[in-house]
């Protein structure tokens, strides 16, 4: 079976190196993975290489706030790394200095929009679009809906638990690049907490942060929020132990999570994958929050502790200090980064590419959830 899998990819480079032979890079991949990826410590499958169309709705490259935006940059970039070529096709203003981009309109049908003659082998959507792309395709579902609207039969999910609440076993996990954040300064003294994610979204929970942060007795630094909020519902902050730091990207945001002793993220809903827990174990912070949608995955006991309980949560940062930074960081480094999250969508490429589906069936929400909060409770 692996043999007529290499064999059949085999042939759609060929066919694309007819058409532009300069479109893959043929040199030492072992080598260039190992070089560019040397604290991953497992080995990588080699791949034929293969150019990848992206496609998304919005603009690269994130500069502040963006999920999807930063993980097609950082999977593209992996596969760039690692020989293949990429191209994108998303919003106008963007720009990339590692691979093509072409304008995507959402008003024209899509495969107009396709660049030509370009060797493309197969299309990574990350978004509905408004017909079936005739070349070989997947997409990737990053976020929640509450509608039972059967999906493309190649959806993947961004967890083990989003695609379970799809009917589906296909998944590939968001990754991280660790070039992105530097030094996690793990020796560090640390004086406060923080959340990290859009404070006016209700369902992330800041006010739960709040009132655990203040019972626990730490200083709370919010990235993500403003001491005054009338988005999705008016709030007005008046606890002094509560830090605003509004929109941060980049280093202004590593810089706090650097002096960060534990993130706090009590999300009242099944959150998809959630990149704000992986940036923070990255910098040794232990993820306190709720048992809901990824968390369970992704946050061990060596890593965190899960509770829908204001009481529990309380209780469990007393006990911070007991936790491993070291191994919060490697927690990161050993499943989460963008070489693993590259591998993954590459053996799903592959299989499409082979002919096979993703899943036996078009992916639908197994349960319409009723209530709009999930359970958060003293």
């Amino acid at each position: 079976m692996q043999l007529c899998a290499k064999l059949c990819v085999t042939s759609v480079v060929k066919k694309s190196l007819q058409k532009n032979p300069f479109t893959f890079h043929f040199s030492n991949q072992k080598s260039d993975i190992r070089n560019q990826t040397s604290e991953i410590k497992h080995p990588f499958r080699i791949f034929t290489p293969m150019h990848i169309l992206i496609v998304n709705n919005t603009a690269i490259p994130a500069l502040k706030y963006g999920g999807t935006e930063r993980v097609i940059w950082w999977l593209g970039k992996a596969l760039v790394k690692a020989g293949h070529q990429v191209s994108y096709l998303v919003a106008p203003g963007s720009s990339c200095p590692f691979a093509e981009v072409y304008p995507f309109d959402p008003s024209l049908p899509f495969n107009q929009q396709v660049p030509a003659d370009k060797g493309i082998d197969i299309i990574h959507l990350n978004h509905m679009v408004n017909e079936t792309p005739l070349l070989p395709h997947l997409m990737t579902m990053h976020g929640n809906m509450n509608e039972q609207v059967p999906l493309p039969v190649n959806t993947v999910f961004v967890s083990r638990n989003h695609a379970e609440r799809f009917c589906s076993e296909s998944y590939v996990c968001n990754g991280i690049d660790p070039d992105d954040y530097g030094d996690p300064a793990l020796a560090t003294t640390r004086s406060y907490i923080h959340f990290l994610g859009d404070a006016a979204w209700r369902v992330k929970n800041v006010q739960g942060a709040i009132d655990v942060s203040r019972k626990a007795k730490w200083p709370l630094h919010v990235i993500g929020g403003h001491r005054f909020n009338f988005n999705q519902g008016i709030r007005l902050t008046f606890d002094t132990h509560v830090h605003f730091h509004g929109m941060k990207g980049g280093e202004e945001k590593n810089q706090i999570l650097r002096n960060s002793a534990a993130m706090l993220f009590p999300v009242r809903w099944h959150e998809p994958f959630g990149l704000a827990i992986t940036e923070s174990l990255y910098f040794g912070c232990p993820v306190f929050g709720t048992p809901y949608g990824s968390l369970s995955e992704i946050v061990t006991k060596e890593v965190g502790y899960l509770s829908a309980s204001k009481k529990e949560l309380v209780q469990a940062l007393q006990e911070i200090n007991t936790y491993d930074r070291k191994r919060c960081h490697e927690r990161v480094m050993d499943a989460f980064t963008a070489t693993h999250m590259m591998h993954a969508y590459l053996l799903k490429y592959e299989k499409v590419l082979n002919g096979h589906t993703l899943n036996h069936h078009s992916p639908v929400l197994k349960e319409i959830q009723d209530e709009k909060f999930l359970p958060f409770g003293e």
